[in-house]
């Protein structure tokens, strides 16, 4: 990637680009590449040549897969966009990039509209606060709209908008974007004034009872409410021409630059080293490279860093290693000693950082203490599908071949949990049935390896429905009942919804060796990942009541043996409630199609809470099953003439009944 090195930077920006899928995200970022002289071509996604989309995947399909950094330099002011996903499978790529976000460009197409995942994001985005430009696309295609579109754009997305940009011959290919001038259009300057008033008091007062505040202070007001995330500027233009791209350039240079605080920058040498890996690539070779965020201190080459994670069980990993190169994002790369791609990183920036080889995306830089309050990443919401993978050749090692090439796709996407089971197979997690293409085109591509994929199914989980005790104890001189020198007693206990499972003592910490202590309590975690129907157990306080052991005959394998038979006898004893995943559903459809729609919903397992509207179309509001929301998705648009807008997100989840099939059963 040519850069175009700017080296007097004062500001660094990290912007997401994010859309609905073919709304143009990755065509507006090529575009600002070329139209700041990063790159020298433009590169077109049907040609598979552009910047970000450098995975062979993702050119032979023309979609984002995972996330990309390229940037620019405007004045002093640096800008690494980050290009993400659109597809709706690869949500959880978006989400963990949002946590590392200065800011970011939600793409709209002026032809197709405010479309669903649109919806998502906007909605996750204004939950974080994170500032919002949004860019509307495809201005000279045809059907394009402008008005009627803004109008959607406030009912549907963010009610307080400033249009920064006016359009000309809309919908021809001869369109054009035109940028407002607060300083010459006194219209435009009280467009704004209205649009910052109804977030702001002061300002308010100053509309109604003057003085009219001035262009300046209106500049510095706008500027502030974007920052904050209270309104939301608009720019129209053309990915495929450039018009509006220069405008928008400017809008984010001079609307998300930090605002100076007056009290000059906090020594770098007061704040430890924080920061957050959102992607991770790996050469040929295998050698690995993180990228990560630093919010605040130093990072250099030959530095030791802690990083941490919390595994699927609520459990806290810690690994610490050497960083062996940095290079600065941004930075020109003029061979290996560069001194200014290899300067330290400072808070703000992203480096590329090799050298961490235990590294995976989701982990946290901390202290050498462990200590991190630093910003806080999004919530990922889990993925409620899992399928079992399997190499289409049985030959001697494949599935080993197979379960180490998903281990090595986990650390790109941690959230696909890829596990070894019992017979061979491998379980993943999934979010969709587009990202299970994804995946068996990965293999076959990057690995050799052709494997075959089992149906999906919704992931279910399990509570306690009560508290119960079980126990095996070591005899005089004979071993367990169950035949392990070990004695085990274990309490479990349901706990709130959304806490997890903690492992508590009432023996003596001293009574055991610290390696049977680990072994129990390891195991204990790996044995909630089964509970009595089949499904994970969460929600749960399990506590050791009882230990023992006969030295030298006693071994940790003894307590790792021991402890899965018990906490299943305790579990038997409290029993289990199975849980589905449900969504909460936004659909939006028109007048004459509420009751066949309400029919349908019922008849996928719906609760139905709310239906308001009925004067141009229905809102209805409720909750499904995660596993029923494809069916609804493909059923809806024969429904409702195509004119459905469908929303959901994960909310939850409900009981299901006792006499639910465990995971390999047919559903």
């Amino acid at each position: 990637m040519h850069i175009k090195h700017t080296p007097n930077i004062e500001h660094t920006l990290n912007i997401g680009i994010l859309a609905h899928v073919d709304a143009g995200k990755t065509s507006l970022t090529e575009r600002l590449l070329f139209e700041t002289g990063a790159i020298d071509r433009l590169g077109s996604v049907d040609a598979g040549d552009t910047q970000t989309d450098t995975g062979a995947i993702e050119r032979q399909r023309g979609i984002t897969v995972r996330s990309a950094v390229a940037s620019f330099a405007v004045g002093s002011t640096q800008i690494n966009l980050i290009d993400t996903p659109g597809h709706a499978d690869f949500v959880a790529e978006v989400e963990r990039v949002l946590g590392v976000l200065d800011g970011a460009v939600l793409v709209l197409s002026a032809v197709e509209g405010v479309q669903a995942h649109a919806r998502v994001l906007m909605r996750t985005l204004r939950e974080l606060r994170l500032p919002v430009v949004l860019f509307v696309n495809k201005i000279d295609r045809r059907g394009a709209r402008g008005d009627a579109l803004l109008a959607d754009v406030r009912r549907k997305l963010a009610p307080h908008l400033v249009p920064m940009t006016a359009v000309r011959d809309l919908g021809t290919p001869s369109a054009r974007a035109l940028p407002y001038a607060l300083d010459a259009e006194p219209t435009f300057r009280d467009r704004v004034a209205e649009a910052l008033a109804e977030t702001d008091d002061a300002l308010l007062a100053r509309v109604v009872d003057g003085p009219f505040p001035s262009a300046d202070e209106l500049r510095t007001a706008l500027a502030a409410q974007v920052r904050a995330g209270r309104v939301h500027p608009v720019y129209c233009g053309s990915a495929r021409s450039g018009q509006g791209v220069r405008a928008l350039v400017d809008g984010l240079t001079e609307l998300l630059r930090p605002a100076p605080t007056g009290n000059g920058p906090e020594p770098a040498a007061a704040t430890p080293p924080r920061g957050t890996v959102f992607a991770v690539e790996r050469a040929a070779s295998g050698k690995k490279t993180a990228y990560l965020r630093l919010f605040s201190g130093t990072l250099a080459a030959r530095q030791r860093v802690t990083l941490h994670r919390h595994r699927p069980d609520g459990t806290r990993l810690t690994h610490t290693g050497q960083i062996t190169s940095l290079h600065v994002v941004g930075r020109p790369t003029n061979g290996a000693n560069s001194p200014d791609s290899t300067r330290q990183l400072t808070a703000g920036e992203i480096g590329r950082l090799t050298g961490l080889t235990e590294a995976r995306v989701g982990d946290r830089l901390s202290d050498p203490t462990g200590r991190d309050d630093g910003p806080r990443p999004p919530h990922f919401r889990a993925p409620t599908l899992r399928t079992l993978v399997r190499p289409r050749n049985a030959a001697p090692g494949a599935a080993s071949r197979l379960h180490a090439a998903l281990q090595r796709l986990a650390e790109q996407d941690p959230l696909i949990h890829a596990n070894a089971e019992p017979d061979g197979a491998t379980s993943v997690l999934l979010y969709g049935e587009v990202q299970k293409e994804i995946l068996a085109a990965t293999l076959v591509n990057d690995f050799g390896i052709e494997a075959v994929f089992e149906p999906s199914r919704t992931v279910r989980l399990e509570r306690p429905a009560g508290t119960a005790e079980a126990h095996e104890e070591i005899g005089r001189r004979a071993p367990s009942p169950s035949g392990f020198w070990a004695t085990v007693g274990l309490r479990v206990e349901p706990t709130p919804r959304n806490t997890g499972i903690a492992f508590r003592y009432e023996t003596e910490l001293g009574a055991l060796p610290r390696a049977f202590h680990v072994a129990i309590e390891e195991t204990v975690h790996t044995a909630l990942r089964t509970g009595p129907h089949g499904w994970a157990v969460t929600d749960c306080t399990v506590t050791l009541t009882r230990s023992g052991f006969v030295g030298p005959l006693s071994t940790a394998g003894d307590f790792r043996g021991l402890t899965p038979v018990v906490l299943a006898r305790a579990l038997a004893r409290a029993g289990t409630h199975v849980y589905e995943p449900c969504h909460a559903f936004d659909v939006d459809i028109p007048l004459d199609a509420l009751p066949a729609v309400t029919s349908c919903l019922a008849a996928l397992g719906a609760d139905i809470e709310e239906t308001a509207g009925g004067t141009s179309s229905w809102l209805v509001k409720g909750v499904i099953p995660a596993g029923r929301v494809r069916a609804a998705e493909l059923r809806l648009p024969g429904l409702t003439h195509g004119e459905a807008l469908w929303w959901s997100r994960p909310s939850g989840d409900r009981p299901v009944g006792r006499d639910t099939a465990a995971p390999r059963s047919t559903e």
